[in-house]
């Protein structure tokens, strides 16, 4: 049987863990704590009970040795894999140089990071961040600081979407749809232009946005559902926000997921992917977008250092070689054509596929929680999300062999919830 504590979830999704904590020491003879019944670290994660050492490729090395097949990556961090080898040559040159300098200086790494993504994007503009959270905080501030700088500035409200995310900042659970922190953010039902029509008004700044609802469940957009975002955005004179952090740098196959849809944003945020999974984050707007964002309205400590922005140029390196989006394309239709004869054998567990290129929902039966349980029992991890789905979020890089196996241990794992499932009928029958 799965071990129902242990697959318990919140509604964000998120597994809660509960193992217990072993004490090694308690208190010296001097009477100073040198080690705790109870982790140090204030308890706002509840953690799976295993710990990684090591990662190559699409797989990670448990500290007792055993091997787990990524496909979770970081949260679709490490893009790249673990240890791939430009990566981690373009991390240590660079770390035998120079760390970080403040952005009262020149930095060629990120002058040269920024070039890039202005010349692949429809962007003008980039500010690097630490995170994605961040990455959005200067994505709202910058709509709100156009109006401003127009002479509106009442127009401060953005539109947002139920079951988005945006980050863990008050601003950006409040564009979440978290009701203690709305003030400044109207929510309308995914895929519903009418309701969005309805929410624009003279406080309304722009339209915020994922193209793909990640923590959602992988919500893919209904047809002509951005194109009409963007239509009313021109329609009104508000700005189009979109929120990549999860669908972008490569994930679905395209370098940004709007790609897919023939949809223009006016702002972007983007982080996770783009560091390889080294901390980086930027958001990147239009000149006409950025208007307001001028000499002391925003700053970083951080944010765009040689050493994140090295990372950052390694990892376009790769992302923007020749051929290798559409080989994430290719792989990710190989891999939903597997899954769906996958659903085919285990119907009472898999009820949909979705999902573009590598950026793939797995929408259950049973509870998502359980089933990640369950594929962490076959050493294989899954992120669950909501509307009951697990995401497959493997390394870019992944082959056919690492898709073998990957479907034998889906497969397995969906084996060991069956057995979960009859076994609860047979008790209440």
């Amino acid at each position: 049987m799965i071990d129902k504590v242990e697959a318990a979830a919140h509604p964000g999704g998120v597994l809660i863990f509960r193992p217990p904590f072993t004490s090694q020491n308690t208190m010296s003879d001097q009477g100073v704590k040198s080690a705790s019944t109870e982790s140090a670290i204030l308890p706002t994660y509840a953690r799976a009970p295993v710990a990684f050492e090591r990662g190559d490729g699409c797989w990670l090395t448990a500290t007792d040795g055993s091997r787990y097949l990524d496909f979770g990556g970081g949260i679709a961090v490490c893009c790249l894999g673990h240890g791939h080898p430009h990566l981690v040559n373009a991390l240590t040159e660079q770390a035998q140089k120079l760390w970080h300098v403040s952005n009262l200086f020149q930095i060629p790494q990120a002058e040269r990071l920024a070039r890039r993504l202005v010349e692949n994007t429809f962007a003008d503009y980039v500010f690097f961040t630490n995170s994605g959270a961040e990455a959005l905080e200067g994505a709202i501030k910058t709509a709100r600081k156009y109006h401003a700088a127009n002479g509106h500035p009442e127009r401060f409200h953005l539109i947002t979407f139920e079951g988005a995310f945006h980050g863990r900042t008050l601003a950006t659970i409040a564009a979440g749809g978290n009701p203690k922190y709305i003030e400044g953010f109207d929510q309308a039902p995914w895929g519903d232009l009418e309701a969005v029509k309805a929410l624009i008004g003279p406080q309304t700044a722009g339209i915020l946005v994922e193209p793909i609802q990640g923590e959602g469940g992988v919500r893919l957009p209904p047809p002509g559902f951005l194109r009409g975002l963007r239509d009313l955005c021109d329609q009104h004179g508000l700005l189009l926000v979109m929120d990549e952090v999860q669908s972008g740098v490569g994930r679905t196959g395209k370098f940004f997921a709007h790609e897919i849809y023939g949809v223009t944003p006016d702002i972007m945020s983007i982080a996770k992917g783009i560091g390889g999974g080294f901390p980086l984050g930027a958001f990147l707007a239009t000149k006409e977008a950025g208007k307001g964002m001028v000499v002391g309205t925003h700053g970083t400590t951080y944010g765009g250092n040689p050493l994140a922005t090295a990372c950052g140029n390694a990892v376009l390196d790769v992302i923007l070689e020749d051929g290798f989006l559409d080989r994430v394309a290719h792989t990710g239709i190989l891999i939903k054509q597997r899954l769906a004869q996958l659903q085919d054998a285990h119907p009472k567990v898999i009820a949909e596929v979705r999902g573009e290129g590598l950026f793939i929902g797995v929408r259950l039966h049973t509870p998502n929680a359980e089933f990640a349980v369950a594929a962490r029992a076959e050493h294989m991890l899954v992120i669950p999300a909501l509307d009951n789905v697990v995401r497959l979020l493997p390394p870019l890089i992944i082959g056919e062999t690492e898709i073998d196996e990957a479907i034998s241990r889906l497969d397995r794992a969906c084996g060991r919830v069956e057995q979960a499932l009859a076994a609860s009928e047979k008790t209440t029958s």
